[in-house]
């Protein structure tokens, strides 16, 4: 029975193993999330602001055409000059076109004004696709590394796995099977050490006579509170 505990102490080491690589395997995904979510946020970013530039540049299409009517207005008021016979008509006509300056040269400030968001905004959308890059950049290196090192647990599982099988053709069926059980119930160990009356698998008490017994005997033991299989260090 010492020799059937000891393969299975043996086997127990490589199924932590593969446990523990299992875990790091798994991880690699939310890993690469983590470089993927600020990304996805620059580009939303970035499309926001794409959007309000376009808002504002139809704004000052718009403001243009307004001020090109207003110059035309005024071109056809100073063109009828000529044709004005009275005073009090001239005095009119010289109201109106002051009148259509002074909307020309508001205009003119609301799409200067619109210029100036237009360069403001250009520059933050250069800004925000630097990011972007950079971004994109350090997630391509990210996931390159993180790739390198999902192929090689794979690899490490399979060599795992090969020095495992030689240790489960060696072990009993039925005391293979009760290991296999406990180990997924337990969530990957099977196999705990006792130490001063306790389990190390479930920290729980030991009673005196067992943990005598589990030093006494070569019996394959295990722990009344977690169902492990049990050993003691030399």
């Amino acid at each position: 029975m010492k020799e059937v505990l000891d393969l299975l102490i043996a086997l127990q080491e490589i199924d932590l193993s593969i446990v523990k690589r299992n875990k790091e395997l798994k991880s690699i995904p939310l890993e690469i999330n983590k470089y993927t979510t600020p990304l996805k946020k620059a580009e939303s970013d970035l499309e926001k602001e794409q959007d309000k530039l376009r808002s504002i540049e139809k704004r000052k299409t718009e403001k243009e055409i307004e001020l090109q009517e207003i110059d035309d207005r005024i071109e056809k008021h100073k063109t009828r000059t000529g044709d004005i016979k009275s005073n009090k008509e001239y005095q009119a006509h010289l109201k109106e076109i002051e009148r259509a300056e002074k909307e020309r040269s508001r205009k003119e400030d609301e799409v200067l004004n619109l210029m100036e968001e237009v360069e403001t905004v250009s520059g933050a959308i250069s800004e925000k696709k630097q990011r972007i890059k950079a971004e994109k950049d350090e997630l391509a290196s990210i996931k390159a590394t993180l790739d390198q090192r999902s192929a090689e647990i794979e690899k490490e599982l399979d060599e795992l796995k090969q020095k495992r099988s030689p240790l489960v053709e060696k072990i009993n069926s039925e005391i293979y099977e009760s290991y296999m059980n406990i180990l997924q119930k337990t969530g990957g160990l099977a196999v705990a050490e006792a130490k001063d009356e306790v389990c190390l698998g479930c920290y729980m008490s030991i009673p005196p006579q067992l943990y005598v017994k589990i030093k006494s005997t070569t019996e394959i033991l295990t722990c009344p509170q977690c169902d492990r299989f049990l050993y003691r260090k030399d």
